[in-house]
């Protein structure tokens, strides 16, 4: 157990350095090279040789929506845009859920280029800030 834990918070530091929340990580297939997002134990082709990989952080907007009515603890955020953005993993497509920042919702498009940045997601117990992967827009 971490020593810095104090009734289930955790240090800043610690928060951010939590590999799998913050990083570009995602995983390949030693066997058949397939790629994808989320962590698993075996390949939908039954290997268990998976490494990890740094993902891209440009990709497109595939689609998207417009949260207007967020989870709790998030609803001083709303409304805020999500998507699916696709990113080019030596020419496989991989799909990754994202929010988007510092762009205005009436102007998200389909095809719309982004790159993921580490941002601000939430003041989370005692106000320690919690940080996650964000998408921003990227200048044309």
């Amino acid at each position: 157990m971490y020593m810095g834990i104090i009734e289930g918070t955790f240090p800043p530091r610690y928060r951010r350095e939590v590999k799998y929340r913050n990083a570009f990580v995602g995983w390949r297939c030693k066997k058949c090279g397939r790629v994808f997002y989320t962590p698993r134990k075996r390949c939908e082709c039954g290997s268990r040789e998976i490494e990890e990989i740094e993902l891209p952080r440009e990709g497109r907007v595939v689609t998207r929506t417009v949260v207007r009515n967020p989870p709790k603890g998030y609803e001083k955020y709303a409304p805020y845009a999500i998507a699916i953005i696709e990113l080019d993993v030596d020419g496989q497509k991989v799909r990754v859920l994202g929010q988007l920042a510092d762009v205005d919702l009436d102007k998200i498009r389909t095809g719309m280029r982004v790159r993921a940045t580490l941002r601000r997601i939430r003041a989370g117990r005692r106000g320690l800030i919690e940080y996650g992967v964000k998408r921003v827009p990227i200048e044309e």
